[in-house]
């Protein structure tokens, strides 16, 4: 188990004023390769309410190593997640971002080269489980580079990062009902179309 502490993310936060004063929170947990499939592992994450000063708790993010495609499903509670995918070589310049609303028994697949991030937008534990390859490994440094995605969710709603030179319009996608019957795009560089 991991488990993810503020200050681990104290430079992707929203409220600067509220960090300055907050206690290293304990803000969520990874449980990685708790089932495998082949060249899959499956890994599950919990993220209790909280709030981050303005803004709704929240995982990292990251984009995926080697442009792994990832799949998520929602166990527990609800879930925005918000997928960025950036101009190559320019960080700074935002091509596509998404957010998807979930809820229990909904999939999310993340393509090749977006990097994501897991919001708890209520008051209960959100409890998401994901399949992802076994060969990927996690990309901080971009978001943080950046400090965090282009847009935050806080109580007044989308704000936009102005770190990022460009950011469109933030679209709104709606999640899979069901599981994809063919998990063999995950195993793939490639990924699955966007």
């Amino acid at each position: 188990m991991e488990i993810r502490h503020l200050y681990d993310m104290k430079e992707v936060i929203y409220d600067k004023e509220w960090l300055k004063t907050a206690p290293n929170l304990k803000l969520y947990y990874i449980y990685r390769g708790l089932k495998r499939k082949k060249e899959l592992r499956y890994d599950i994450t919990m993220i209790p309410p909280r709030m981050l000063g303005e803004e709704f708790v929240r995982t990292k993010g990251n984009r995926n190593h080697k442009n792994f495609p990832e799949l998520y499903t929602v166990l527990k509670g609800e879930a925005i997640f918000l997928l960025q995918k950036t101009k190559r070589r320019k960080i700074s310049v935002v091509e596509n971002i998404k957010a998807i609303k979930a809820k229990r028994g909904d999939w999310i697949i993340i393509p090749a080269k977006y990097a994501v991030l897991m919001i708890n937008p209520s008051k209960k534990i959100l409890k998401t489980g994901n399949w992802v390859s076994d060969k990927n490994r996690n990309i901080y440094s971009e978001l943080k580079r950046m400090k965090g995605a282009g847009y935050f969710y806080t109580k007044k709603g989308w704000i936009k990062n102005k770190n990022y030179k460009k950011v469109p319009k933030l679209r709104f996608e709606k999640p899979l009902k069901a599981i994809p019957k063919d998990l063999s795009f995950l195993k793939s560089e490639a990924g699955m179309a966007e």
